[in-house]
């Protein structure tokens, strides 16, 4: 499993980010939380991480 791409975070990514002006990112719970919350951008749940979304 992938750690989060936000850079210093060392949690596991649980979510696949696709933003429309920018590439994919696979991210931690929280920082998904807070970036999904821009118009355009969806949320992907990542296969086998569903344990990581609390």
């Amino acid at each position: 499993m992938r750690h989060c791409d936000e850079s210093g975070c060392h949690e596991r990514a649980a979510v696949r980010l696709h933003i429309p002006w920018a590439d994919r990112k696979d991210v931690c719970t929280a920082h998904a939380r807070a970036m999904v919350q821009h118009d355009g951008i969806v949320a992907e749940p990542l296969p086998g991480a569903e344990k990581h979304w609390v």
